[in-house]
């Protein structure tokens, strides 16, 4: 069985990394390299950064930035923002990323999907899902990196991730809106039913709280990876106490 992997998350706005409760609110947490670095020290299997208010912006991440990151990290690192073409997409890669994870712009265009998949192969391509329960089915949302901005799609969660996968996507993020920032759990049911639609990597995103919680979702949606930011940055949990908890649970992990 693969190891579970423990993944640290940026949302980076004007060169900070910024955390807020179900995307509005945000306040200061840091500055990114400094926290990047920390989590790869204390054992972080991937770090992820998003520029959350590139896609609003219109515009991508800063590659001469992610360069310099980049250079010091010696864990995966997957990055988004803007990224609306393979050629931005491609830059990003060869600036360092191993990664590049799409949303709002795969929304707008999914054939974008295929296309960088085509080029730079499936295992580099992530799409983020931003999710939320409305009028009782689950529903995507977009530019969600500003209260002001954020707004419903017509394309319901589950079936467009079985699209993205059969676009070319390596791994699905999805991010449950309504646990985001509240340190109340993963929403297991929803992320379960998506573990069962998808044969590719699932990354639970939205409501670490505590250790236990990634032991539990886990459990309870069987996901590849799961991934937390406030808890990490405002040092309430250490990425080190989450894999204890986990592997107690039985789950393997890397030291």
């Amino acid at each position: 069985m693969p190891s579970k992997r423990i993944i640290a998350c940026l949302d980076v706005k004007g060169g900070r990394v910024v955390k807020g409760v179900q995307f509005e609110g945000h306040v200061d947490a840091g500055d990114p390299l400094d926290l990047a670095l920390r989590y790869r020290d204390e054992g972080a299997d991937e770090i992820v950064i998003y520029d959350i208010a590139a896609s609003a912006e219109r515009r991508t991440i800063d590659y001469d930035w992610l360069a310099r990151v980049a250079r010091r990290l010696d864990v995966p690192l997957c990055v988004a923002g803007g990224i609306r073409t393979s050629e931005q997409a491609i830059g990003c890669l060869e600036h360092g990323a191993d990664k590049v994870s799409i949303n709002s712009p795969a929304l707008e265009r999914p054939e974008f999907i295929n296309e960088l998949a085509d080029v730079a192969g499936s295992q580099c391509v992530v799409v983020g899902v931003d999710s939320r329960a409305t009028e009782g089915v689950w529903s995507t949302f977009q530019y969600t990196g500003d209260a002001a901005t954020i707004r419903r799609t017509p394309r319901k969660t589950m079936e467009w991730i079985v699209e993205a996968q059969a676009r070319g996507a390596g791994e699905i993020v999805l991010n449950c809106m309504d646990r985001d920032g509240t340190r109340d759990g993963f929403d297991i049911e929803q992320l379960a039913v998506a573990r069962r639609l998808l044969t590719i990597p699932l990354v639970a995103s939205g409501g670490a709280g505590a250790a236990q919680h990634f032991a539990d979702v886990f459990a309870g949606a069987d996901v590849s990876g799961a991934l937390a930011a406030s808890i990490f940055h405002f040092r309430r949990v250490g990425v080190g106490e989450v894999k204890s908890a986990v592997a107690a649970a039985g789950y393997e992990v890397r030291p």
